[in-house]
């Protein structure tokens, strides 16, 4: 970056370089050791790699997230999620260059004010914090006001989670309806989303196998729509199926479908997979007649989960089950189900103590002492 200082006629000292690319910024001090601290400053933010385009910072955050984001490859639920994020923030008609940390605080804090959930918080945040990170590597800005801003805390998922019972999912699969019941399997016995199970055609069920091919997904869309496309990132999968499960498949389409490799398993209006709102009345309905409440139908993800857990499987094969893009997200959602290192100790030992007990018939423990 060349730059120089000259005195002007007014007395005043002109401080002036040109960027990298050949356009020339400048700006007048009364004195010039202020002009020289300008310029050093310029030139230590362009080694660091802080240096931002005063001219291009003047843009307002909400016109450059409307720039931004027209270039952006992202499904619609992800667009819509980014949109509500950007219109939530007061400072959408300031310049970005002007965002200061301090109101992205009183952002954070008036949304914690109106109660909403910490997990919402962070999602919102973390939106608005990429719009951020796209002018910064623009150099629209030199630092992002974002960094560093401390979020409400949530709940520890051992608090947070809830998982239905045994009995509570045997009586919703008992009340429910004849078409909903294999929905609400496939969610609590194979661990699928929402999206997920209204999306299962008969053709991706293989019986012989006893396997399913979850390769696509409802995306709720604004107006009512239906939008299937593929799942989110790294759940394609293939879910091993109980044989009590495949069974219920098997009647479920012999019953209520046309035999077609490309059926719909469930079918909302207009031939059409169920959209969220169906799916979600369908839900309401059958926990109403089960008399229970509180039970969302994710929770039935995290009862199959457990259930997996229970039953000795690994991290990895959880986390392929699941769906989960990486291990560390099955573990930040439910390492507090695996057992601890003292409940496997607890265990081996028990299993020690009962050999030996067993090899020793009863002569001290349990034995009638003789006189």
């Amino acid at each position: 970056m060349a730059g120089n200082i000259a005195k002007r006629p007014n007395g005043k000292w002109r401080a002036r370089y040109r960027d990298d690319g050949g356009n020339e910024h400048a700006r007048h001090f009364e004195r010039k050791i202020d002009a020289q601290r300008w310029l050093d400053e310029t030139s230590a933010s362009v080694l660091t790699g802080n240096y931002a385009d005063p001219k291009a910072g003047r843009i307002t955050f909400a016109a450059f997230y409307g720039e931004w984001s027209s270039r952006q490859v992202r499904v619609p639920g992800t667009v819509l999620a980014m949109s509500l994020a950007a219109r939530s923030v007061p400072f959408g008609d300031k310049p970005i260059k002007d965002v200061r940390r301090s109101e992205v605080e009183a952002w954070i804090k008036s949304m914690d004010s109106a109660r909403l959930a910490p997990g919402t918080i962070k999602t919102r945040y973390v939106n608005v914090r990429s719009v951020f990170r796209a002018a910064l590597k623009d150099r629209v800005i030199g630092s992002d006001p974002t960094d560093g801003v401390r979020l409400p805390r949530g709940r520890r998922p051992e608090a947070a989670m809830s998982i239905p019972t045994p009995e509570e999912v045997g009586q919703l699969l008992t009340v429910a309806d004849d078409r909903f019941r294999t929905f609400i399997a496939l969610c609590a016995f194979a661990g699928l989303r929402l999206g997920e199970a209204a999306a299962v055609q008969a053709g991706d069920i293989n019986f012989l196998r006893k396997s399913l091919s979850v390769s696509r997904q409802v995306q709720r869309v604004a107006g009512g729509a239906v939008d299937v496309r593929e799942p989110k990132y790294g759940s394609e999968r293939a879910v091993y199926l109980a044989n009590s499960l495949v069974e219920l498949l098997a009647q479920h389409i012999a019953v209520h479908g046309n035999h077609g490799p490309c059926q719909w398993i469930f079918v909302g209006d207009g031939g059409d997979p169920p959209h969220q709102n169906t799916v979600g009345y369908w839900w309401r309905k059958t926990l109403r007649d089960a008399g229970l409440s509180g039970v969302k139908l994710h929770d039935l993800r995290h009862f199959y989960a457990s259930g997996l857990i229970a039953a000795g499987c690994d991290v990895v094969t959880v986390q392929r089950s699941l769906g989960h893009a990486k291990a560390t997200t099955t573990l930040n959602t439910y390492a507090h189900l695996w057992p601890s290192a003292e409940d496997r100790t607890r265990k081996a030992a028990e299993s020690v103590m009962k050999s030996s007990l067993a090899s020793s018939h009863g002569s001290y423990w349990g034995a009638t002492p003789t006189r």
